[in-house]
C-alpha cells in the first residue's frame, strides 16, 4: 500500500488548488462532509464581527444604505451566478431551499397554463422537495407523479406543467443529465426546476447555456456559506416578467416603501424576494464566496480535482477493504458522478461512528449508506488516502 501513499503525495504536489486549503479552518482530522456543511473560510469571523460591531452596532439603520444591506440579495446572487453558469441579474439570495422550491415550482405551474394539469417530481429527491411538490400540486389543483429521472422523458406530455429534478442524488452521488432532461421537458412544452444543492460549487452547471427555466440551491455545502446560510433562486431572464411568486412579500414590491395595499411586482430577479433578508447569515455567505473571487478559481478546475479525488478514493477503498465488505453505489462513469462517494455497508451507522471517533468525518444515510463528500477547495489527496486506510482498519476490527 506504500505506493498509494506516494501517489497521494505526488497528486498533492501537482494540485493547482492546493494553496486554497490554507484559507479554511481545519483540524488534524479528515473532513469529508462538505456535502452537508462546508468548512469555515478563515476570514469570515472577522467579517461577521465587522457586520455586528460596526454595521449593526454603530451605523444601525443606516447600514441598509451605507453598508449595502438592501441590495445584498441581488449582489450576492451575482457572485453565485458564475458558479452555476448564469449571467448577472438572474439570481436572488434569500430564504431557505425549501421556500425557494415552493416559489419556483408554483410559479412554473402558473406560467405553464391552466390546461397543463400534471407536475412530475424526482422520486429519489431529498424528502423536502417531495413534500413541497405535493403541497404545490394540492394548492394549484394539479396531480403529482413521482418518477426516477430516467423515467421522466417517457412520461412527458401535453398535460405536463412542470418538472422538479435534482442535479445530483443526495444519497448516491449520481449526476443526472441536466442538458438532455431540460431539452426533453422543453420539447413537451413544460418548464423545469432544478435543485442544485449537491452540484453548485462542485461542478459546472450551465444554467444559461442549457436554457434552464428555474433553479434553486443551498449555500452551506460546497459554497461554504455556514450553517443555515440563505439559499438562492434562479429565474431565467426572459421568464422574469411572467414570474408570479406565490409569496409576494413587501421586499419584492415595485415600491417596497410605498406601503401600498395592492401588490405590484418589481422587475427582474427581485421578484423572488419575500421579506426582510437575514443580513448576518447573508453577509457571512458573501464573505465566504470571496474565496472564489480572490483565487480566480474556475469551476472546471474544481470539477477536474473532484473527479480525481473520487477516483483515488475508490482505488484506495478497493485496496484497503476486503472484497465484498462495502459496495460503491456511486456511478463509476465521470459523466454520472457528482462530488461524493456513497458506499453500501451492512452496519453503516456503527461504522461511521467509529470513523468519526478516529478523525474521519463523513455521514450515514439510512439504512446502509456511508457517504463521503469531497470539497476540492480544501480536501487533499493525502486526506483521501488516510480516510480509506482508516475505513479499512475499522471494517477489519
Amino acid at each position: 500500500m506504500f505506493e498509494l501513499a506516494l501517489r497521494a503525495e505526488k497528486l498533492d504536489a501537482e494540485d493547482v488548488l492546493a494553496p486554497l486549503r490554507a484559507r479554511f479552518v481545519l483540524d488534524e482530522g479528515v473532513y469529508l462532509d462538505g456535502n452537508s456543511l462546508g468548512a469555515l473560510p478563515g476570514h469570515v469571523p472577522d467579517r461577521v464581527q465587522d457586520v455586528v460591531r460596526r454595521q449593526w452596532g454603530e451605523l444601525r439603520i443606516r447600514s441598509w444604505d451605507e453598508s449595502g444591506w438592501w441590495t445584498a440579495p441581488e449582489r450576492i446572487g451575482d457572485r453565485i451566478a458564475p458558479l452555476v453558469g448564469a449571467g448577472p441579474g438572474q439570481i436572488v439570495v434569500g430564504d431557505s431551499t425549501s421556500v425557494n422550491v415552493f416559489k419556483a415550482l408554483v410559479a412554473a405551474v402558473r406560467m405553464a397554463g391552466e390546461d397543463r394539469t400534471e407536475i412530475l417530481v424526482d422520486a429519489t429527491t431529498f424528502p423536502t422537495d417531495g413534500y413541497i411538490a405535493e403541497s404545490a400540486a394540492r394548492m394549484t389543483g394539479r396531480t403529482l407523479r413521482a418518477l426516477s429521472p430516467e423515467e421522466v422523458p417517457a412520461a412527458l406530455g401535453d398535460r405536463t406543467a412542470a418538472v422538479l429534478l435534482n442535479h445530483v442524488d443526495y444519497r448516491t452521488g449520481r449526476l443526472h443529465d441536466l442538458p438532455s432532461l431540460t431539452g426533453a421537458v422543453h420539447a413537451a412544452g413544460a418548464l423545469v426546476v432544478w435543485d442544485l444543492c449537491h452540484s453548485a460549487g462542485a461542478l459546472p452547471v450551465g444554467l444559461d447555456e442549457h436554457g434552464v427555466d428555474l433553479a434553486v440551491g443551498c449555500t452551506y455545502k460546497y459554497l461554504n456559506g455556514g450553517p443555515g446560510s440563505p439559499a438562492y433562486l434562479y429565474v431565467r431572464r426572459d421568464l422574469q416578467p411572467r414570474f408570479d411568486s406565490p409569496l409576494p412579500g413587501w421586499n419584492s414590491h415595485a415600491e417596497p416603501f410605498g406601503m401600498s395595499p395592492s401588490y405590484a411586482p418589481a422587475p427582474g430577479a427581485v421578484r423572488g424576494r419575500v421579506g426582510t433578508p437575514d443580513i448576518l447569515s447573508m453577509l457571512a455567505l458573501e464573505a465566504a464566496l470571496e474565496v472564489w473571487d480572490e483565487a480566480a478559481v474556475s469551476v472546471e478546475a474544481v470539477r477536474a480535482k473532484s473527479l480525481a479525488l473520487t477516483d483515488f478514493f475508490l482505488d484506495c477503498v478497493t485496496a484497503y477493504t476486503v472484497p465484498g465488505r462495502v459496495e460503491s453505489v456511486t456511478p463509476a462513469a465521470h459523466g454520472e458522478r457528482g462530488s461524493q462517494v456513497a458506499l453500501r455497508c451492512d452496519d453503516a451507522g456503527e461504522v461511521m461512528k467509529r470513523l468519526i471517533g478516529r478523525g474521519v468525518v463523513g455521514d450515514f444515510r439510512h439504512p446502509d449508506i456511508l457517504r463521503f463528500g469531497f470539497t476540492p477547495l480544501y480536501v487533499s489527496f493525502t486526506d483521501v488516502h488516510r480516510a480509506a486506510r482508516v475505513l479499512g482498519e475499522v471494517l477489519a476490527e
